[in-house]
């Protein structure tokens, strides 16, 4: 594997897992939501997105391995930027913002995302399209509860 596909790799992980230093997980404000009684806790929650960012880098660094990230893999390289973006805002609206339905409609918009990515990843390795199957279940899922936080609140 080469020194840069490692660069790869820690950069993706390190920019996804940003969010929670920048818009810092709002317990107070969570505890005063009404959720269904099956909502994951808060640090199982914090678990599940550490391991989904190390497949997300995984999954990345395998398509830069392969391709690398030149105008043929543009697309792929956008959607990225895209579900980057729409993962780190997800955090600003629910925690900072409190925006309950806005909350709702980005972790939507991370989930279809997160499909197209599944694809465009697995044309050029399958594996690295199955490492992002994990993070597009549990995306669809947070959608799911954004959707019931919104409702009952």
């Amino acid at each position: 594997m080469k020194k840069s596909t490692l660069f790869v790799f820690a950069i993706v992980y390190l920019l996804f897992s940003i969010s929670g230093f920048l818009f810092p997980f709002d317990a107070d404000w969570y505890r005063t939501l009404s959720k269904p009684d099956w909502t994951p806790d808060g640090s199982v929650i914090g678990i599940i997105w550490a391991i989904l960012f190390g497949f997300i880098a995984l999954s990345t660094a395998i398509v830069y391995q392969k391709s690398g990230f030149g105008r043929h893999n543009s697309e792929y390289i956008s959607l990225l930027g895209i579900n980057y973006i729409l993962n780190q805002a997800f955090s600003y609206l629910q925690f900072n913002l409190h925006a309950l339905f806005a909350t709702f409609m980005d972790a939507l918009f991370i989930t279809i995302t997160t499909l197209l990515l599944i694809f465009l990843a697995g044309r050029q390795n399958r594996f690295a399209g199955w490492l992002l199957v994990p993070y597009f279940l549990w995306t669809a899922f947070a959608t799911y509860l954004s959707w019931l936080f919104y409702t009952m609140n």
